[in-house]
């Protein structure tokens, strides 16, 4: 596997409380991050205006905005996204809504990915909020509805990847918050793993964050862990 491949595989989360933080995250990253996940924090800070410009600079953007509402509201915002020229947008893992924002895209080359349990959550958080499954059981039910609505792949913990993956097939992608390298800080995740094994269990692309953006050389913490992507691929080629 080429090393521009590997970076492709991970998305870095520009989680940071400005537009100008993420523009001197961005530049001091340079070339070895082509990937960047846009969420709600950046968004509120003006972060959309940016996401144009990294797509428009040869860069992927993932808008992490976990849209769900009324059918309606989500396509129309799902068009607008797609407009955009982000490669992927969240939306939250509930029939209506996947069937909604699968439906607006017309021949945009947007990707719907669906949000399946947070990965800060787990049995006794889903059990406090009233829900009748645990966290593997609730994942696998929302996959399977995933697949029905025919978007192109979910958001989920990298514990849950090897089943999914057996579940669903070769076709589904599966992107994994929850990725920390071995000693970093776990931070508010429950359910972690390393890019390494996250790989290994059949991830197509680590968002990672903190581990990144909050590392004392960022650039190098990113060179790290596309390496660590890498070698990975390159035991399971």
């Amino acid at each position: 596997m080429t090393m521009d491949a590997a970076r492709d595989r991970l998305i870095v989360a520009l989680d940071l409380p400005s537009v100008a933080d993420a523009r001197a995250m961005v530049a001091a990253l340079g070339e070895d991050v082509s990937f960047y996940k846009i969420g709600m924090e950046l968004t509120y800070a003006g972060g959309l205006p940016l996401a144009q410009e990294l797509a428009r600079a040869g860069k992927k953007v993932f808008l992490d905005l976990k849209l769900h509402d009324i059918p309606n509201t989500v396509a129309r915002a799902t068009a607008q996204v797609a407009e955009m020229g982000a490669t992927f947008l969240t939306v939250h893992a509930y029939p209506q809504t996947m069937r909604a924002a699968r439906g607006a895209l017309g021949s945009s080359s947007l990707k719907i990915l669906a949000v399946t349990v947070m990965t800060s959550y787990d049995d006794s958080d889903l059990a406090a909020a009233g829900y009748a499954y645990g966290v593997k059981e609730l994942v696998a039910r929302r996959a399977r509805q995933a697949q029905e609505a025919q978007v192109h792949g979910l958001i989920l913990s990298p514990e849950e990847a090897p089943d999914m993956r057996a579940l669903l097939g070769p076709d589904m992608l599966l992107v994994t918050p929850g990725v920390r390298p071995a000693g970093a800080e776990i931070g508010d995740q429950k359910r972690v793993m390393t890019p390494a094994r996250a790989i290994a269990g059949g991830a197509d692309h680590l968002v990672v964050g903190r581990p990144v953006t909050q590392a004392p050389d960022p650039r190098a913490a990113a060179q790290a862990i596309v390496r660590e992507i890498a070698q990975q691929m390159a035991r399971g080629a």
